[in-house]
């Protein structure tokens, strides 16, 4: 096919390329998960005080505070796995929808509430962070949606 024609380069034809881009998106995810869990497990103590600052979840930081990171954790693990990796995706899925309706409801509160995020992400003020979630949450949704077909 010459790269002047006008038909697209579709998954179905090309699924070297379709592989290509949900193992890149995965790739993203996993890096994300763990880059995540590590930073807040490393500086524990900051993000539990951090999620005790929350309005949303101080009665429950302390669960909170090792849930995150674990569920992080076994998200990349399923992520991982060819076997489970339609589900590490639904999971990434839902993980970054919840993340990005709690940015939304913490901007309605007031954006002076510490990011609990760590790392670069911490660094991000609330609305590019959320503008970040709703990214990844649309990249989840394109790996789903390339993983099922």
């Amino acid at each position: 096919m010459s790269m002047l024609s006008s038909k697209p380069v579709t998954s179905r034809r090309n699924p070297r390329l379709k592989q290509l881009l949900i193992d890149g998106i995965v790739a993203l995810f996993i890096l994300l998960w763990v880059y995540a869990a590590v930073n807040k497990l490393l500086d524990y103590e900051k993000f539990a005080v951090q999620i005790g600052q929350s309005p949303l979840l101080t009665d429950i930081s302390g669960f909170v505070a090792w849930f995150i990171p674990a569920v992080e954790i076994i998200v990349s693990g399923l992520l991982a796995w060819p076997r489970s990796r339609l589900v590490g995706l639904y999971a990434s899925f839902t993980l970054m929808v919840m993340f990005t309706g709690y940015i939304i409801a913490i901007l309605g509160f007031s954006d002076n509430i510490p990011c609990s995020c760590g790392g670069v992400l911490e660094k991000l003020g609330w609305t590019e962070h959320l503008v970040f979630n709703i990214g990844f949450v649309l990249l989840a949704g394109v790996g789903i949606f390339m993983e099922k077909k």
